[in-house]
C-alpha cells in the first residue's frame, strides 16, 4: 500500500500502556475460550458475549508499565491513515444519501481495556463497539494475522480496519438495530445466519472502501488484493473452525465460511457500490 504519505487521522484514542481493570464473570456461563471462539475475531458486540454468563465485576482501568514499541508506533501510524482514507470514502458516499457521516474514534490498547459493550480483551481480536461508535484493536493481533492465520501485508492489516470501520457504517445507517431486533425471538440457527449476512456486508463495505481507495487516491499497490482475499479466507468460519476442533458446524457459524467471505469482499471492491452490499436479500 502507498500509505505513507496519506493523510493522520485525528480520531486515534492511544490507551496503549494501560489495561483494564481485572474482570470476571460472575455465576456459570460459557468461558473465555468459548466466547473467543464464538467470537472468531471479528465480534461486532464481544460484551453482549461475555454477558451470556452473568454480569462482569472488576476494578477500575490501572495503569501498566507497558512501554510501546518503535514497531507498534509505526503500526499506529498506519492504522491513523487507514482510519482517515475511509472517512475520505465514507463522507462523500453519505453525502449522495443525503446522510452525514459522523467519524468513528479507533481505540488502541494493550491486553485489555474497558468499552461501552464491556470489557475488552486482547484475545478477542479487533471489534466495533456500537454503543460508543468505537473501533478497537491491540496492535499485537497483526502479528497473529501474519503468523498464525497466515495473512500477512499491509493490506490484511488495513482490511481489518475498514471490516469494523463497515459495522460503523451499519450502526449509522440504523442496519445494525434492525439486525438485533431480528435476531431477537428466533432460534440459535436463525440467529446465527442473520449474524453472518451482518459480518458478511461488513466485508462487501471494506471492498467499496477499496475501490474508492484505488480509484480515487491510488492506495492500492500490486499484490494488495490478493493480501486482503488471503485475510478473508483466514478468518472464515470453516476455517478457524477446522483449525480449531478439526472439523465444520455451518449452523454454528457467526462471520461465513472463507469463500462467502471472499466473495463479498470482492463484491464491494469490484463494484464501489454500497447497494451491492445487500446481503439480506436472497441467498449468500
Amino acid at each position: 500500500m502507498r500509505w505513507q504519505k496519506g493523510r493522520r487521522s485525528q480520531n486515534i484514542e492511544d490507551r496503549r500502556g494501560r489495561s483494564g481493570g481485572r474482570r470476571t464473570i460472575a455465576g456459570g456461563g460459557i468461558g473465555l475460550v468459548a466466547i473467543v471462539v464464538v467470537a472468531l475475531l471479528f465480534g461486532v458486540d464481544p460484551g453482549a458475549l461475555l454477558q451470556v454468563g452473568g454480569e462482569l465485576t472488576g476494578g477500575p482501568a490501572q495503569q501498566a508499565n507497558a512501554p510501546t514499541s518503535q514497531a507498534q508506533d509505526k503500526q499506529k501510524e498506519f492504522v491513523s491513515v487507514v482510519l482517515a482514507d475511509t472517512e475520505d470514502t465514507w463522507r462523500p458516499v453519505f453525502k449522495q444519501l443525503g446522510r452525514e457521516y459522523r467519524e468513528p474514534k479507533l481505540v488502541l490498547f494493550s491486553g485489555s481495556t474497558d468499552s461501552a459493550c464491556g470489557y475488552a480483551s486482547a484475545a478477542m481480536g479487533p471489534f466495533y463497539c456500537p454503543g460508543d461508535q468505537k473501533l478497537y484493536i491491540d496492535l499485537n493481533f497483526y502479528s497473529e494475522l501474519q503468523n498464525k492465520f497466515g495473512a500477512p501485508g499491509d493490506f490484511a492489516q488495513a482490511y481489518v480496519v475498514a471490516h469494523e470501520v463497515g459495522h460503523h457504517v451499519q450502526t449509522l445507517l440504523g442496519i445494525s438495530d434492525q439486525v438485533q431486533r431480528a435476531k431477537s425471538g428466533v432460534s440459535e440457527t436463525q440467529a446465527n445466519d442473520i449474524q453472518v449476512r451482518m459480518e458478511l456486508q461488513a466485508d462487501c463495505l471494506s471492498g467499496v472502501w477499496a475501490n474508492h481507495a484505488h480509484r480515487s487516491r491510488q492506495l492500492l499497490e500490486r499484490g494488495d488484493i490478493e493480501e486482503g482475499l488471503r485475510a478473508a479466507a483466514a478468518i472464515g468460519d470453516d476455517t478457524l473452525q477446522r483449525k480449531s476442533r478439526g472439523y465444520v458446524v455451518p449452523e454454528s457459524f457467526t462471520h461465513g465460511s472463507a469463500k462467502q467471505r471472499q466473495t463479498w469482499f470482492f463484491r464491494g471492491l469490484e463494484s464501489g457500490d454500497i447497494n451491492q452490499c445487500d446481503t439480506f436479500s436472497g441467498p449468500i
